[in-house]
């Protein structure tokens, strides 16, 4: 097991551990959160050794094998599935003393080995792996200088999974995968045999592949028993036991204090005032656990255009004569929310590119409202911000009619406060440049935002932050994201990029996660019927029909309860029940009394209207 006993440690005059204990058990899976610069990174390395501890010890096993990824993959000629097998450094050296080896004693020691450990199947088992990740047959062939980066890190990633260490550390291994790749990855990992741990902010990796949750605040470690949804619930109930304590702590020492400040200074009660002036003293403070605040997403309000706002017929798309998408109809309105499905390389970045308008089309008709503003925003954009320009110099060139104090009050809306507002780019966080990006793609208030990725390097608040912001916009949302939560909580639509087409997924994000770990559906839940051909389009314009009704319905209530709150206002006049004005307030209680009326016919409308829409889009 790993034991972290009373440790201490503090780095460039901060401290980041006093104290702080914990005990994982062997073979547990255990998701390590936390705010954003409270330490779980350099927990990491302490535990690998990197740094050295002021206080306290950090205990493994004897001889246990520590993995994590710390780097990606050097840019050699090395094939991937050879880079993979070279991971398992054991396995490596025992097959080359296996072609040297002459003492007969050892040689049987080396193939015994060899046997513990697998060796034979080893090839096959990094294919699976490199599989899971996104790497084709063909793919697993290639050198690793034939892809970039981002795919390197997915190879390193494959060969710590393959070495099997006894301790894996991983610190946001889903921020580059795709959603197919973490959907695979947190089956792996569910079912890896030994000890596990995750820093992540995927809700969904946390609450599907761990058993466990390790926190840490104040400089200490606190260990959850269950999955992140139980840990969330858990720590909500002790914040608010702890907050209830702190009222009535409170409640108590403004009680003392009211006494001695009446009386201390009276004899007859001086020492009756001292006396609760050493209560006050004796009262240890309840102080509440930092609270990370919430960084909110303020986006601006376009107007409403008549739908549809893209429509395609028949499009096809690529670069130069290399076609990747053909035969596209399909259509968006302003209150779509449209999450793009598919693995790596399908197309959905190129559809995203010719939706904003960076790729033009090879063929087919594609058409834009006249008004029709597009926000883009993908991670490729957080290494294009001026690196020694400030989140300020970036809005300024944008907004350069506004004030500072407006400037600074919008960079305000997306969590980037004063201090921040005036740090050049090259020394923002991840997640501060990732919010600088979102503001940036908002700021004119587009009809329809394509988000590529929106929430790698955001923390849990962020991300929760910008749930509420996409369920507020009024605009259309187009999503590409690997987190289930999100798509799960923003999306209503899904449209499934695959073989060059796109169309609309039938299942919902649990039938899809099922078809991507090809597991059969639970037992006694029916999967929903495909459409048949040409039911789409008669589907598609009876939900247009019903979102019209209810949008007719809604107006009509804010309507009735805008004339509501006139008349209230006028009933509530004392005036109007002086006697010589009593027959006009009898009018207008009637008035009042007949918007009453409608105001809960109009209600029973939208409600069933509602219950229409939603029983068409199940």
């Amino acid at each position: 097991m790993l034991r972290i006993d009373t440790i201490s440690f503090a780095i460039e005059g901060r401290t980041l551990f006093d104290g702080a204990s914990a005990t994982i058990p062997q073979g547990h899976k255990v998701g390590l959160v936390g705010r954003n610069g409270t330490g779980k990174t350099t927990l990491f390395r302490l535990i690998r050794g990197e740094y050295a501890l002021e206080g306290g010890a950090i205990t493994l096993p004897a001889r246990a094998r520590i993995g994590g990824v710390a780097q990606e993959v050097p840019a050699s000629q090395t094939s991937l599935l050879d880079t993979v097998l070279e991971a398992d450094t054991e396995r490596a050296a025992l097959l080359a003393e296996a072609d040297t080896a002459t003492d007969p004693a050892r040689i049987a020691e080396v193939q015994t080995r060899l046997a513990d450990i697998d060796a034979w199947s080893a090839e096959a088992r990094a294919a699976s792996i490199l599989k899971g990740l996104g790497f084709s047959k063909a793919e697993q062939s290639m050198p690793c200088a034939d892809f970039s980066g981002g795919w390197r890190m997915r190879v390193a990633l494959a060969g710590v999974l393959f070495a099997q260490p006894d301790l894996l550390l991983l610190d946001e291994p889903t921020n580059y995968l795709d959603l197919e790749g973490a959907l695979w990855l947190e089956s792996y990992l569910a079912k890896y045999p030994h000890t596990v741990i995750i820093i992540s902010h995927d809700r969904g990796l946390l609450n599907r592949a761990v058993g466990g949750i390790l926190h840490l605040e104040d400089r200490k470690l606190t260990y959850y028993q269950g999955a992140y949804d139980s840990f969330a619930e858990t720590r909500a109930s002790r914040l608010a036991v702890m907050e209830a304590e702190a009222k009535k702590q409170e409640a108590r020492r403004a009680h003392l204090q009211s006494f001695v400040d009446r009386f201390r200074y009276k004899a007859s009660k001086a020492v009756q005032a001292q006396s609760r002036l050493k209560m006050i003293a004796r009262l240890q403070p309840i102080t509440t656990p930092q609270e990370a605040a919430l960084k909110k997403f303020t986006f601006p309000e376009p107007e409403e255009l008549s739908p549809p706002i893209i429509n395609m017929e028949s499009a096809s798309v690529g670069y130069g004569q290399t076609t990747i998408l053909s035969k596209m109809t399909l259509r968006i309105d302003q209150d779509d929310r449209i999450a793009l499905l598919g693995k790596n390389g399908e197309g959905k970045s190129t559809l995203s590119k010719l939706l904003s308008g960076k790729l033009d089309l090879q063929g087919g008709r594609l058409t834009r409202a006249s008004k029709l503003r597009i926000g883009y925003f993908a991670q490729h954009q957080l290494d294009e911000l001026n690196a020694d320009e400030t989140p300020l110099d970036h809005i300024r060139r944008l907004r350069p009619e506004k004030t500072p104090a407006k400037l600074r009050a919008r960079l305000g809306g997306f969590g980037i406060g004063r201090e921040q507002a005036d740090t050049v780019a090259a020394k923002l966080s991840g997640g501060q440049k990732a919010r600088l990006s979102l503001m940036l793609a908002t700021i004119h208030a587009p009809h329809l935002l394509i988000l590529d990725e929106p929430t790698n390097h955001l923390d849990m608040e962020s991300r929760e932050a910008l749930v509420e912001a996409l369920t507020a916009y009024s605009g259309a949302v187009i999503i590409v994201s690997h987190d289930m939560h999100l798509l799960s909580l923003v999306a209503d639509r899904l449209w499934l990029v695959k073989g060059g087409r796109v169309a609309p997924y039938a299942g919902d994000l649990d039938s899809y996660r099922r078809e991507i770990l090809s597991e059969p559906a639970p037992k006694g839940q029916k999967t929903k019927p495909r459409p048949k051909p040409g039911d789409s389009k008669a589907s598609r314009e009876a939900v247009l029909a019903l979102r019209s009704d209810v949008r007719t319905c809604e107006t009509r209530v804010e309507k009735l309860e805008a004339m509501r709150e006139k008349l209230a206002k006028k009933l509530a006049n004392p005036d109007m029940y002086e006697p010589q004005n009593l027959k006009e307030t009898e009018v207008w209680q009637r008035k009042y009394s007949e918007v009453m009326d409608a105001l809960d016919r109009a209600e029973t409308l939208w409600e069933t209207a509602l219950e229409k829409l939603e029983k068409a889009q199940a």
